[in-house]
C-alpha cells in the first residue's frame, strides 16, 4: 500500500485520523516535542489507519523530541517545536 505524508492540525488529538491532512510535499519540519506530519497509508484525505507502530513512534516522539524511528534512516513521524 502507498504511503502519504500528513501534517497534524496541531490542535486535535494526534491519535485520531481527522487530525491530519494530506501534505503536498514532504515536511520541513524534523524534530521537537509537538508532532508535525506522519508518513502513513492510503494517500487520502486523512490517513485510513495510524497503525500500532505509528502510535508508538507518536508517544516516543513526545518524550525523546527526535524524529522517530530513532536510529535509523526511514523516519514515519516528525516533530517541530
Amino acid at each position: 500500500m502507498a504511503r502519504c505524508w500528513y501534517a497534524y492540525n496541531g490542535v486535535g488529538d494526534p491519535l485520531v485520523l481527522s487530525s491530519y491532512i494530506l501534505a503536498s510535499r514532504v515536511p520541513a519540519c524534523i524534530n521537537g516535542f509537538v508532532v508535525c506530519a506522519v508518513y502513513a497509508p492510503s494517500c487520502g484525505i486523512n490517513p485510513s489507519v495510524l497503525s500500532v507502530r505509528i502510535r508508538y513512534y507518536i508517544g516516543n516522539l513526545t518524550l525523546t523530541l527526535v524524529a522517530q524511528p530513532d536510529g535509523t534512516t526511514k523516519k514515519y513521524v516528525y516533530g517541530k517545536n
